[in-house]
């Protein structure tokens, strides 16, 4: 994190790390050379494959700070309606600045996700 150029970022990306820490109640874990995870499950693909992954997660990229969410996006809707400033793709959140957005729905979404995620990989093992 202390990498990060921009000072927005990096400051946000500390307060990231906060959130997410206090959320899941997990240390963080680097996943490559961006991306801080939280937690670990087993994740199946629909070829049968399994890999080990984090079920919430972020990464202060140069762009905008990118948030991982291993949950459909249609299941967030409700909560993506009231989180403010923000888009989306397949796989990720992005949020521009944490000034954009309701930190308490932010919160709320990685809780949900986070404990929905461990709760299935606990049943499954």
């Amino acid at each position: 994190m202390n990498s990060v150029e921009n000072q927005t970022r990096k400051k946000d990306g500390f307060k990231l790390l906060e959130i997410f820490q206090e959320e899941t109640g997990e240390s963080p874990e680097m996943w490559g050379p961006s991306i801080i995870g939280f937690g670990r499950f087993t994740y199946s693909y629909k070829s049968g494959r399994e890999e080990e992954w984090f079920p919430v997660g972020f990464s202060p990229r140069k762009q905008s700070l990118s948030i991982y969410l291993m949950k459909s996006f249609s299941d967030l809707e409700e909560s993506l309606n009231q989180l403010g400033k923000h888009k989306i793709s397949k796989g990720c959140l992005y949020i521009n600045k944490l000034t954009d957005i309701n930190e308490p729905v932010l919160r709320t979404m990685i809780r949900e996700c986070y404990s929905q995620i461990i709760k299935k990989d606990q049943k499954s093992t």
